[in-house]
């Protein structure tokens, strides 16, 4: 079983990247998927969330009308679509899996399966 994010890099401020959460040996479908980030010398901390049929999502309110999660199951991936970016987004970009109820899905603690991580650098 493992996730797979990717798409990270460096970007200017304001520009964009599309992160990407593939699954293998997992059905991304049965899981409600998250993504989070942790800079250095800071906690992991929740970025956006999404329900197994895509349904609903909801983001943290530092990215919340620059970042989109969506999800493609029949590609078994979940993306996150970042726009406007900014130096305070620099940090590692991780996707989990989860099986627990929507209102708790932005516990990192609630997630069994984490992608490896991939850095984002917002500089100029």
């Amino acid at each position: 079983v493992q996730l797979q994010a990717s798409g990270g890099g460096l970007v200017q401020p304001g520009g964009s990247l599309r992160l990407s959460c593939a699954a293998s040996g997992l059905t991304l479908e049965q899981y409600g998927i998250g993504w989070f980030r942790q800079a250095p010398g800071k906690e992991r901390e929740f970025i956006a969330k999404i329900t197994r049929s895509g349904s609903a999502t909801d983001y943290a309110g530092s990215v919340k009308g620059r970042f989109t999660i969506a999800r493609e199951n029949a590609k078994n991936t979940v993306y996150l679509q970042m726009n406007n970016l900014k130096p305070e987004d620099t940090a590692l970009y991780y996707c989990g899996a989860t099986t627990t109820i929507y209102s708790r899905s932005s516990e990192a603690e609630q997630y069994g399966y984490w992608g490896q991580g991939t850095l984002v650098t917002v500089s100029s």
